[in-house]
């Protein structure tokens, strides 16, 4: 452990900075990896940033990795524009940061919101996809109409975040994230989460909600693992397994834990990714 501004942090891969054209700079994790090992690009999930979401899985996946991740738009210290938020952008970003970095083709491992992320990566730029491992997450997440209309609330939320004070702010940290993780990282996580830029995060909340693969996840061609979080209280597990039953060839995995496995129970979680990734490169 590191000491930050009186702050306790996990140990962190090093930074390094990525330009990409007419966007602005993303700080990158780059890491791990013999010459020649498959790349792994980790994305993240909704109101998570890259570190919070995978920082106990960043040192098992680079002793036989090159690691490769990044905060989405809006989220710590990802891109920022005036735009709307899309996953789709999203999805640019993550091959437009493997091109800067020299990177062909690569395995985009998608947690949550990253799921949806990792699917559009695959519908938008097959060409570049070895395969796919999605965690904890589903083909769609607003089935019923409450759900929709909880997704779609958000965008009234997005619009007062434009101008909100700097207690809003706060509020809107501890109500949104801390409410679904683990005491332990507290202090850091706020440091994390208060970096968002909520405008935008609220947005992605509201395209998580309208976000539907369901008319062409089984077109997917290129070996795929599903993680599923079996006793998950944010994304159902009945979603999860349809996510796999949909997917060609896909092959399951199963963590007996919450949403928040990557954090809360590292024990179950990291060893079942690995197991969940290598079942990807070794049919690839």
């Amino acid at each position: 452990m590191t000491v930050d501004a009186a702050i306790l942090t996990p140990e962190l891969p090093p930074a390094r900075f990525v330009e990409l054209e007419g966007r602005g700079t993303v700080m990158v994790r780059d890491h791990g990896g013999t010459p020649g090992a498959p790349a792994l690009v980790l994305l993240h999930g909704w109101t998570a940033t890259a570190d919070l979401n995978w920082f106990t899985s960043y040192r098992p996946l680079g002793e036989r990795y090159r690691v490769i991740a990044f905060d989405h738009r809006g989220h710590g210290t990802g891109l920022r524009t005036k735009k709307t938020f899309r996953l789709e952008d999203c999805a640019d970003d993550v091959v437009d940061v493997a091109t800067e970095l020299g990177i062909d083709r690569f395995v985009p491992v998608g947690y949550s919101m990253g799921g949806p992320i990792a699917q559009l990566v695959w519908r938008r730029h097959p060409e570049r996809v070895l395969g796919l491992v999605l965690c904890a997450t589903a083909p769609y997440f607003a089935g019923r109409r409450e759900e929709r209309l909880s997704f779609l609330g958000l965008t009234g939320l997005a619009t007062v975040a434009r101008f909100t004070p700097e207690q809003t702010r706060v509020w809107l940290t501890e109500q949104l994230y801390l409410q679904r993780k683990t005491e332990k990282w507290e202090p850091w996580a706020i440091q994390e989460a208060a970096a968002h830029d909520w405008r935008m995060v609220l947005e992605a909340g509201k395209a998580i909600g309208r976000f539907s693969s369901s008319e062409w996840i089984g077109e997917i061609d290129v070996p795929t693992s599903v993680l599923m979080t079996m006793r998950d209280e944010v994304v159902p597990i009945r979603r999860q397994a349809r996510l796999f039953e949909q997917i060609p060839g896909a092959r399951a995995f199963r963590v007996d834990a919450d949403h928040d496995a990557a954090v809360a129970n590292t024990d179950r979680f990291v060893p079942t990714l690995l197991r969940a990734i290598g079942s990807v490169v070794g049919r690839s």
